[in-house]
């Protein structure tokens, strides 16, 4: 228990981005469900949520020892459903930041309930999804359970606490020894879990089972093979296994866990319970068990409906704005934003604050490009004066309110460059007003209280420094999308990209438009020297030009030349030649933006951000980037991020879906990297760019989903549910073709980085995906290297470790068996590593089974975490069980094995000759000598 509490400590938290759950006295508060807008208006769906949730309050109760429950949950209503009176504003809440969602599976791939998980074990998830199907149909019960007493509190589980599914679709059978004898299992907590292992074989409508066959290849059972579990059961757990269970009321505890399956939660948990890492949550140590046998409170409810966008700018105007030419980037990035990236029919007003503030516009809402001007003629373009925050964010709430009653659900998005000692004084009114604020730190003296404000809000956070060559304040505007759900209406950027270009040099490049982009798309070129515009070749994938004279520039902002492209974007490679025509050298920039080509159609989109908002160095950081289109992962992207630091120059990454080092599930379209290379304290702004490319780039499908059940076993009686629906690989790999996407990730904040530089204090990371397999009279293992730095550089040996006991090897590393890697030399990170051996002075017979683990030490004698532990299992199994064998279709006969069949050989040759019995048992009793050997 002390190695767990150790490893849990250490985790790092996954940042919820956004959500605002609270534990009071046991009760979850201030849980968000949002409904998806795209979702046809449905009285019921917001009937079975209550329903679901209310039920699901008494189960988790129950199931944590009468610990949690849930007492307070915000349902969020879509602006274009019917208002009604019970429906009241939604404050900070919105689609994008809820701990559950209700939509539409894209491909209409089916309706499993799945909780997306980006981080390790203990580490919080992402969100819920349930399908409105899944909501409405109750023919789904047989397959999922109930909604609320079963599946709700399995995604819980994920989400809140981070634990792992007890199955594994991918490997669904694992070899087990019990009292000496070899066994095919089914993957399962716990392992008292009772059924039988059918295949169902389907011709039209008329449907035979059979029980299964052992594979030929695998040993284990053959494809298409089934654990059907018997429908009455004496085993009360798991919840995370086969939740669907009558019987089935708790987690897996210490007592009732199988370590020895092969499941995400014995990989990723150390081969802890779930229970023992609920146990180990802040959750369990910040409450007590209430004594009683159902929870204290009923489930209260409040409907929240969302209403147009409103945004106002609160921009800083004050003497240091003059610095760095930052007065004209601040207006060349809000005019991007209020051209390209504000939605239509939004409203906007516009504030700006030296030190006293003032209305520069007031609400004004987008219905045409003519309002979307007459807001850029409002924006500043000249600095003086002293900085007054709290000033600002007062008039911006004075904008809202003379259009609104309240701040419910509005935006202000706070730019500042400098320090404010009174910002203090309104914290309070900013947390108590339902507005979020979205801050912008540009340069390196803003205020360093501005990120409370976002915060304690819900609001994004970026920072922008005063290196022109990195579009970070372009970034930020263009990152401050509508957190509302519609991706059909938010701006996309394709491109941004800038560089110093010498004199009569060019800045060439190509931006690929695929087809789920298109509409209202622009071409954006800047430059920092004289007014006039560099020249400008761009050219469509038909072959139309578009020069210099085709794109605008602003009489207010003369470094800026845009293009507008009428109707949908040509689909394929843009390609650019800009030419810097100056006397010196400039640095010149792209930023391409778009949106989705067709409302039926989701466009492929791009997050980014960290596991958390504020670090503590020697602790890494983790960087995410979630590729998506719609809800099925992109894969095959290459995706490459930039760390810019408040000083010293920028660190480019490149992120991977291989599900090694920090990234936990293989092909699951998150893509994951280390981050340690710490310059100094103080802010750091992260950016990310995806390339996709058509021969390599792929769909995927989720992980973590509640386990669909394909039958029970009543009263003797196989009774198999309908087959899980599966989209064919054809429909997964859609022509999703070539694509580019920028995404800025925010800003995270560095602490306690030593000043006089840094010595290694970073291991290499844990191996997560060892691997073992008997290979003929040899074990071979695999596994991703790491790094010198977690999943950075080069580590400089490995120590491997062999056992016979999982539980010793996992809790004594270092006393178990050692094997020789001397002859191993660690490659670099990200590669995979290959190792074979053979094992000498061990007994190797039918059932063996042997367990290995690995560490790696860097060249600082830092020493990685244990890796996973692989099984390596000898196991053969009856010959005539084979699917290519002689057939006996109804019956597995697990007890035959070699030696049997060579005793009933000979007591058949004892009942013919007495004198060739004599021969037959000399040879049987020197075969017997000779037995261990396989």
């Amino acid at each position: 228990m002390r190695v767990l509490k150790s490893l849990v400590l250490l985790v790092l938290l996954l940042v919820v981005r956004g959500s605002m759950v609270q534990l009071n006295n046991g009760g979850y508060e201030d849980i968000v469900i949002a409904i998806n807008p795209g979702l046809p208006e449905d009285p019921n769906i917001i009937r079975n949520i209550q329903d679901m949730v209310k039920e699901a309050s008494s189960y988790l109760f129950n199931a944590t020892k009468q610990r949690f429950f849930f007492k307070a949950v915000k349902i969020i209503i879509p602006l274009h459903w019917l208002p009604k009176p019970e429906y009241l504003s939604v404050k900070t809440e919105s689609y994008d930041k809820a701990d559950v969602i209700v939509a539409n599976p894209f491909l209409k791939y089916g309706d499993d309930p799945y909780t997306l998980q980006y981080g390790g074990c203990g580490e919080k998830g992402r969100y819920i999804h349930f399908t409105p199907d899944f909501l409405l149909n109750d023919n789904l019960y047989n397959i999922y359970g109930s909604r609320g007493t079963k599946v709700f509190v399995h995604e819980w589980a994920h989400l809140r606490w981070g634990v792992f599914d007890e199955y594994n679709n991918d490997a669904p059978f694992y070899v087990s020894v019990n009292s000496g004898e070899a066994s095919v299992e089914a993957t399962r907590c716990s392992a008292s879990v009772t059924g039988k292992y059918i295949v169902q074989s389907c011709m039209g409508n008329s449907c035979t089972t059979r029980e299964c066959k052992y594979g030929a290849q695998t040993k284990l059972y053959e494809a298409g093979c089934k654990f059907i579990p018997d429908k009455t059961q004496n085993a009360p757990a798991s919840i995370m296994y086969m939740q669907s269970l009558p019987s089935v009321v708790e987690f897996c505890d210490q007592s009732t866990h199988n370590e020895k399956a092969t499941n995400m939660q014995n990989k990723m948990c150390n081969y802890h319970s779930t229970w023992e890492v609920i146990m180990n949550s802040p959750d369990f140590s910040n409450t007590s068990p209430i004594n009683s046998t159902n929870p204290p409170n009923e489930t209260s409810f409040s409907l929240l409906q969302t209403k147009d966008r409103v945004v106002c700018l609160v921009l800083d105007v004050s003497g240091s704005m003059t610095a760095n030419n930052r007065i004209d980037r601040l207006y060349r990035s809000a005019e991007i934003f209020l051209l390209q990236i504000v939605e239509m029919g939004s409203w906007v007003g516009i504030v700006t604050f030296q030190s006293t503030a003032q209305i520069e516009i007031n609400l004004q809402q987008i219905v045409s490009e003519n309002v979307r001007q007459n807001l850029v003629n409002k924006l500043p373009t000249t600095a003086g004066g002293g900085t007054n925050i709290c000033d600002g964010v007062r008039k911006g709430f004075e904008v809202i309110k003379q259009k609104y009653s309240n701040l419910y659900g509005s935006e202000i998005v706070l730019l500042t460059d400098g320090e404010d000692g009174g910002m203090s004084s309104c914290l309070t009114e900013v947390g108590n007003s339902g507005s979020i604020i979205h801050t912008i730190a540009l340069g390196p003296n803003a205020a360093p209280e501005l990120e409370r404000f976002s915060n304690m809000t819900g609001g994004l956070r970026f920072y922008a420094t005063d290196t022109v060559d990195s579009n970070g304040l372009i970034d930020a505007f263009s990152g401050i999308s509508s957190g509302s759900g519609n991706i059909s209406e938010q701006s996309i950027q394709l491109e941004s990209t800038a560089r110093s270009v010498a004199v009569k040099q060019w800045m060439n490049g190509t931006v690929t438009v695929d087809s789920t982009v298109g509409n209202d798309t622009f071409f954006v070129v800047t430059w920092d020297g004289i007014t006039s515009p560099p020249d400008i070749l761009l050219r469509d994938p038909k072959g139309k030009e578009y020069r210099t004279s085709d794109f605008t520039v602003s009489n207010l902002n003369l470094r800026t030349a845009r293009l507008t492209i009428a109707g949908t974007a040509e689909v394929g490679d843009w390609y650019y030649w800009i030419q810097n025509n100056h006397t010196y050298s400039q640095v010149i920039s792209m930023i391409v933006t778009s949106r989705a080509a067709s409302l039926a159609v989701p466009p492929v989109t791009v997050k980014a951000l960290m596991n958390k908002d504020t670090n503590n160095f020697p602790n890494p950081m983790v960087i995410y980037a979630e590729v998506t289109q719609g809800f099925l992962p992109v894969l095959g992207a290459t995706v490459m991020a930039t760390v810019e630091p408040q000083t010293g120059s920028a660190v480019e990454l490149k992120l991977l879906d291989d599900g090694s080092g920090a990234d936990i599930i293989k092909n699951d379209g998150i893509y994951s990297k280390y981050f340690t290379s710490f310059k100094g304290n103080g802010r750091y702004n992260l950016k990310v760019r995806v390339q996709g490319k058509d021969k390599t780039v792929r769909l995927g499908r989720r992980q973590s989903q509640a386990l669909y059940v394909p039958g029970y076993i009543e009263n003797g009686e196989i009774k198999m549910n309908a087959a899980r629906p599966e989209v064919s690989d054809d429909e997964i790999q859609a022509k999703l073709g070539s694509f580019n996407r920028v995404a800025s990730g925010g800003s995270f904040v560095v602490e306690n980085v030593p000043s006089g530089g840094t010595t290694d204090v970073f291991p290499p990371c844990k191996i997560i995906d060892l691997e073992a397999q008997y290979e003929e009279d040899k074990i071979h293992l695999s596994w991703t290297a790491p790094g010198n730095d977690f999943d950075v550089g080069q580590a400089d040996r490995y120590i491997m470790k062999m056992s016979e006991s999982l539980l010793d090897l996992r809790n004594t590393f270092e006393n178990a068996t050692s094997v020789n890697t001397s002859s191993l030399v660690p490659n670099p990170a990200g590669t995979k590593e290959s190792f074979q051996f053979k094992s000498e002075n061990v007994t190797r017979e039918n059932g063996t089974i042997f367990y290995f683990a690995i560490r790696a030490i860097d060249n600082a004698s830092l020493t990685s975490e244990m890796s996973n532990i692989a099984q390596a299992a000898l196991f053969l199994p009856p010959k005539e069980s084979s699917p290519d064998s002689a057939p006996n279709d109804d019956v597995i006969n697990k007890g035959i094995n070699v030696l049997t069949i060579v005793l009933i050989v000979a007591g058949s040759i004892i009942a013919v000759s007495i004198a060739v019995s004599i021969t037959v048992c000399i040879l049987h009793k020197k075969n017997r000598r000779g037995g261990t050997e396989v």
